[in-house]
């Protein structure tokens, strides 16, 4: 082992994932809302093909890990969790066709929302994703949490308004405020179906096959990247590969520098949530969304110049508190420790689509 189980069960550990998924999920978004606004609607790279790489750089690299996690045993692993229960792994196909929905409507978001609004309104997929646990897995949630889901939801309300107090609608091939919500409201839906449905599947009594270990988080990664893949390519071959606006552009049309980038983090960010669900706990992963969004709202203002309106400053800081305490549970003595520490365990909304995140 490279990595010994203590250092890995270490505090130390745990701060370095924290580190490196707020500067993954801040430079995502910047990189992503740069290379969308930055050149001219002729220059603009196809989203589907920029899926279709990070997918196969997920897919890459999730079989470099499984790999080594079964001491070389990779097709074994393949030949146990797909060629030998195919039913199991088709059941990844409706979270990959709903991440490709999620997938293309961010960046259709991204081209129309500045990088604070974008990262504050996608907030709004924890409250979707309560709504669908509780639905598809009767989920209870406490009162501070409903409390936290409210004020959340206000605060998303207070940014958007402020928002459209400053802007007017746009004409074509500008940025819409109204495209761009439309895009994260329907994102945020796609986002919290795929993320619970994946969850139920994942908890689902296993029946016969628990005489075959535990599917590991990186297998499932490589399901999730592989049917991503077929259904992006799928979407090629009934489109025609040739949506309105994009005939007759190659492959890599449009990837600069900063694209490829954008791919890397893209494709390493998934395996990086993966970790921190694994050897972290859901608080680290609500300190390092409230972070993100602060640090990438700060670089936004000094790169891009975005005006931070008194409303974006009350929502946003709404939104933060919100997030945080959904995630830690107030303390309320001795006879409750137990309890808090249990609920702080329970995986939050949106956890189920951070495990395999798109």
């Amino acid at each position: 082992m490279l990595l010994s189980s203590q250092f890995l069960a270490s505090p130390a550990f745990k701060l370095i994932l924290l580190v490196c998924m707020v500067l993954q999920n801040s430079a995502t978004v910047l990189v992503g809302r740069y290379t969308r606004a930055s050149v001219t609607e002729d220059q603009l790279y196809v989203v589907n093909h920029l899926i279709l790489v990070t997918e196969l750089g997920k897919l890459l690299l999730s079989c470099a890990f499984e790999w080594y996690t079964t001491g070389g045993q990779l097709m074994n692993s393949v030949r146990t969790n797909i060629i030998d229960a195919p039913y199991d792994a088709l059941k990844i196909m409706v979270p990959a066709l709903l991440y490709l929905v999620q997938n293309s409507l961010l960046y259709v978001a991204l081209s129309n929302l500045t990088a604070p609004i974008f990262q504050v309104t996608y907030q709004a997929k924890l409250v979707t994703t309560a709504a669908v646990s509780v639905l598809m897995l009767n989920r209870k949630y406490s009162f501070q949490q409903w409390v936290c889901l409210v004020l959340l939801s206000l605060g998303v309300a207070i940014v958007v308004l402020g928002e459209k107090d400053k802007k007017q609608e746009t004409t074509a091939g500008e940025q819409s405020l109204t495209v761009g919500l439309l895009a994260v409201t329907i994102a945020c839906f796609s986002s919290a179906l795929a993320g619970v449905y994946f969850e139920k599947v994942v908890k689902a009594p296993a029946g016969i096959q628990s005489k075959r270990p535990p599917v590991s988080v990186w297998m499932r990664n490589i399901q999730l990247a592989f049917f991503t893949i077929v259904t992006a390519s799928m979407k090629d071959v009934v489109s025609g590969g040739k949506p309105a606006g994009e005939e007759n552009l190659p492959y890599f049309h449009g990837f600069t520098s900063w694209v490829w980038v954008l791919v890397c983090l893209q494709a390493g960010g998934g395996l990086l949530v993966a970790a921190v669900i694994k050897y972290a706990d859901n608080v680290l992963k609500g300190l390092a969304t409230g972070v993100s969004v602060c640090f990438a709202t700060g670089v936004s203002t000094v790169l891009f110049q975005t005006p931070l309106s008194p409303q974006f400053s009350a929502g946003a800081t709404m939104i933060l508190v919100s997030v945080y305490f959904f995630s830690n549970p107030l303390k309320k003595g001795k006879k409750s420790q137990d309890t808090s520490q249990e609920m702080a365990r329970t995986p939050s909304p949106g956890s189920g689509d951070h495990v395999l995140p798109k």
